[in-house]
């Protein structure tokens, strides 16, 4: 797992290194038998439309139907996309992809009546109903649900409408996905031997994290280069899919697409610009990050391309898959045995696909349909940051593992609020264990160096995501057109804002939004800084060996959708309504950054 200057083909890829889609569905030809099996059962749809108020056994016959076809979509689409990711020119599975999404389409226009036809009921008339079919207390959440959007549920004429424009509206996400993933080639640049190695978007933080300044400057131009030849694709592109989102909020009622977005989760709006404000209140903290870099690395002027490489190049380890899995185990003991044997069973039961290969999606994510596992995807290098990875994606799919196993399928799926707390949670795990096992100065002046590092992508960056992201949304909605070139100007001023003056601000970064597939999910990043905050705060409780603490988090993993997260984080101890867990991760951040400073004082 070297950086190999060919990369391999996916079939050269040995099966035991790859997830085993097969636990969906055990070939193509039992995916085929199951989608047309569905897609003949969506006119049953048409049994109940119309009639949920004449009775329980209608109403709540609906609700099981609708279930049963949520899971067999569910597997479908899993297993199409899983395979697609791994190979994203094949042909064949992006096919299987598009079916599985013009299909769901088809079931989501389908079963539009639902909601509408449901809030048509009188109140009085549902609450007979419900206490006629409290046999089936797991519709009760999504019925609550419901109620809760009745100003947002349109006729079923207009609901209809917006399920059926729903593959129209993916449009933008998906032409940045093929470009992204499948069309882009990015150049040849040497690496620390002079050797002509293909730039990947797998070997891009490798590039940057070499301790030769060349290698770091010629992978960082070339990316950007890559993408600024496409740059007013991409912004149309970007700006499509930002119009989509605002159309949808004007649809439902929302003053915004980021009211529209936040309401999901039932997050109130002060949380984001809490969030924002507070990060803003800190960035003293991130320039004395800054200006230790600089020194450590004893530059006359630091750049963009300087920010990923460890400063404790002494330190800088190797850690081949299967020591990191043992790493990793060792970090998370305090969660205890019911959650480490799940685990367990993730690392030997193929839910991970981790070599790199020809074609493979970029970047690292954790998937998977109710009622199998969950699956994780990551292209391996030899990188500590790949161990903290590992832990994150893992900690993603423990989270799917005990909220699928716990809840019903209506409650299953948790919220994209605390998707990220567990798996930063297994981050800070990990670096509290490594820090432990330190064996010199200069060990833990790297983890600590590690740590800081990953604070400034997970906090500091992700938030500047988050206020690129309201500002651009915020000038589309007042009717400006975002260019390329209004986007790079507003990127470029935020990273100046973020990083100061004591780092060059190359120009070539005013193009980074153009290669962050997030924002193709509106709305989503702010709760990694969200996430991380919260993680902080659980990490330190469930490490003071209560456990009552390590009790009450894993009562999180297993809550699923069944409360709001919020509420479901404040069952766990983390209340984030306030500003607290914000100071407290920076606290942390100073903490960290002081003993830092300190250990590298006289280097």
């Amino acid at each position: 797992m070297d950086h190999e200057n060919i990369i391999r083909k996916r079939a050269d890829v040995p099966a035991e290194y790859t997830w085993a889609t097969e636990d969906i569905f055990p070939s193509d030809e039992a995916w085929e038998e199951a989608f047309l099996r569905v897609k003949g059962e969506l006119s049953s749809y048409g049994d109940f439309k119309g009639h949920l108020g004449d009775s329980a056994e209608m109403l709540y016959g609906c609700l099981r139907f609708d279930e049963r076809i949520g899971m067999a979509l569910d597997k479908l689409y899993g297993y199409a996309h899983l395979r697609s990711d791994v190979d994203t020119g094949d042909p064949v599975y992006q096919k299987l992809s598009g079916r599985a999404a013009a299909l769901w389409a088809e079931a989501s226009a389908a079963s539009s009546f639902l909601a509408s036809e449901i809030l048509a009921i009188p109140a009085e008339k549902l609450s007979v109903l419900r206490r006629e079919g409290a046999g089936d207390g797991r519709f009760e959440r999504a019925l609550d649900l419901i109620l809760r959007e009745r100003e947002h549920t349109r006729s079923p004429e207009v609901e209809r409408l917006l399920a059926d424009v729903s593959e129209v509206a993916d449009g933008p996400s998906q032409i940045f996905k093929m470009f992204n993933n499948a069309d882009t080639k990015f150049p040849a640049v040497k690496n620390e031997e002079g050797k002509e190695v293909e730039l990947t978007h797998g070997r891009y933080v490798a590039f940057l994290e070499s301790r030769d300044r060349g290698v770091r400057k010629d992978a960082f131009l070339a990316m950007y280069e890559t993408f600024g030849r496409h740059k007013n694709t991409l912004a149309a592109a970007f700006a499509a899919n930002v119009k989509q989102a605002y159309f949808y909020a004007k649809a439902r009622n929302h003053p915004s697409a980021r009211a529209y977005y936040l309401a999901d989760a039932n997050v109130p709006e002060t949380v984001y610009d809490t969030l924002v404000d507070t990060v803003r209140e800190s960035m003293p903290l991130m320039f004395r990050y800054v200006a230790l870099r600089k020194k450590m690395l004893g530059v006359k002027e630091l750049h963009m391309y300087d920010l990923y490489t460890p400063i404790v190049p002494e330190s800088s380890l190797r850690v081949p898959y299967e020591e990191a899995k043992e790493l990793v185990l060792r970090a998370l003991r305090p969660l205890g045995e019911e959650y480490l044997a799940a685990f367990r069973e993730g690392l030997s039961g193929r839910w991970i696909d981790f070599m790199e290969n020809e074609g493979k999606r970029s970047g690292a994510y954790c998937s998977g349909p109710y009622g199998v596992h969950p699956y994780v995807l990551m292209s391996w290098q030899d990188t500590l940051d790949n161990v903290f990875t590992l832990a994150h994606e893992m900690g993603h799919a423990m989270h799917s593992y005990f909220s699928n196993e716990s809840q019903a399928f209506a409650n299953a799926q948790y919220k994209i609020f605390v998707a990220e707390v567990a798996s930063t949670c297994n981050e800070c795990l990990l670096n509290h264990d490594l820090l432990e096992h330190a064996e010199s100065k200069k060990e833990r002046a790297f983890i600590l160096n590690h740590f800081l590092d990953g604070f400034k992508g997970t906090v500091f960056r992700q938030t500047m995501f988050a206020e690129f992201e309201k500002l651009a949304h915020e000038r589309s909605q007042n009717g400006e057109i975002l260019t390329a070139d209004v986007l790079c100007e507003l990127y470029l001023g935020l990273n100046r804002d973020y990083f100061g003056d004591g780092i060059v601000i190359d120009d070539e970064i005013a193009m980074e939004w153009a290669r962050i597939p997030h924002f193709y999910t509106p709305f989503y990043v702010y709760q990694y800084a969200t996430g991380f905050s919260a993680a902080v705060a659980l990490s330190e409780r469930i490490l003071s060996g209560s456990r009552e603490a390590a009790e009450a988090y894993m009562g999180f993993l297993k809550g699923g959708c069944s409360k709001d997260p919020i509420d479901l984080l404040a069952d766990a101890g983390v209340d984030m309504r306030t500003k607290e867990p914000v100071e407290a991760a920076m606290g942390a951040f100073e903490r960290s950054l002081s003993e830092l400073e300190e250990l590298l004082a006289d280097a």
